[in-house]
């Protein structure tokens, strides 16, 4: 069954005058403490107006815990530690979507090349994170 909530994300709602260094360092992570990867993944579902009863399956790929909608419909991984690896296993899948936690990825450097790793393997694929 399935609930509205808040969203997922923290509240950024801040007035420069008030914002402190602590503050920028409190924002490096977007989505709320408390939700699941479950919850984030039916956000995007709805960001993206995907049918909410297509199948969704839930694999381990390069330990890290993949949602796989409707086969390759879309593919999301919303873990941290996100590598190159990873992104290459999943640009291999050519799903037409694809979702990451946008503070996930191991390094900058991964981060960066997604959209390269992308463009390479699978170039139709629509990027996004969050």
């Amino acid at each position: 069954m399935l609930k509205v909530d808040t969203s997922n994300m923290r509240d950024v709602y801040y007035r420069p005058d008030t914002l402190g260094q602590q503050d920028l360092l409190d924002s490096v992570e977007n989505t709320k403490l408390d939700r699941t990867p479950e919850d984030l993944l039916f956000q995007v579902l709805i960001d993206w107006g995907v049918d909410l009863t297509l199948p969704i399956r839930r694999d381990t790929i390069h330990g890290k815990t993949v949602f796989f909608v409707d086969d390759n419909a879309l593919v999301a991984c919303f873990d941290t530690g996100v590598t190159e690896e990873l992104v290459k296993a999943l640009a291999g899948c050519e799903p037409l979507r694809v979702v990451f936690r946008d503070n996930g990825f191991v390094s900058d450097a991964v981060k960066i090349n997604v959209e390269q790793i992308f463009r390479q393997l699978s170039p139709n694929t629509d990027i996004k994170s969050i």
